[in-house]
């Protein structure tokens, strides 16, 4: 080999590399669908827990909460909160239905949506729905 580097060499680390990570990155994305329909859980989603999506949009729950690592840091995690509260969708009713109605002063807390007892069950099934989702271990640990 010679000790000088030509241009033909470099245009064919190039290119060589190019090929490579174009090849590493068309496997990986075959990979990927490929194992997607084995997560889904579409086939779980009811009237319910449409309703409970709905519900999370209208208030803006993001804007405080993150569902999945997504949203606001201002309050906890809400991926895994029908675990957190001993899987049970009553307790998640109940703590919605707890909050005060202005708050509690000097800190920062959830406000009274006043949300109807059909709201209220479609919050609690949408919190369900989204916990059972396979994240690969996300949140790692269960304050979330």
């Amino acid at each position: 080999m010679s000790e000088k580097f030509t241009k033909s060499m470099a245009r064919n680390i190039f290119f060589g590399g190019s090929v490579f990570f174009i090849l590493v990155f068309l496997a990986l994305s075959f990979d990927t669908v490929q194992r997607l329909p084995e997560r889904d859980h579409r086939e779980n989603i009811t009237e319910s827990v449409v309703l409970g999506k709905k519900v999370w949009e209208e208030n803006n729950c993001i804007g405080c909460h993150t569902l999945l690592g997504e949203g606001a840091y201002f309050a906890p995690e809400l991926g895994n909160v029908y675990i957190r509260f001993g899987n049970s969708k009553e307790a998640i009713k109940a703590f919605i239905k707890s909050r005060p109605k202005n708050g509690i002063p000097g800190r920062r807390s959830m406000p009274q949506f006043n949300l109807t007892e059909e709201e209220l069950d479609g919050m609690a099934d949408f919190l369900k729905w989204t916990s059972e989702i396979n994240t690969a271990n996300w949140p790692p640990n269960i304050q979330g």
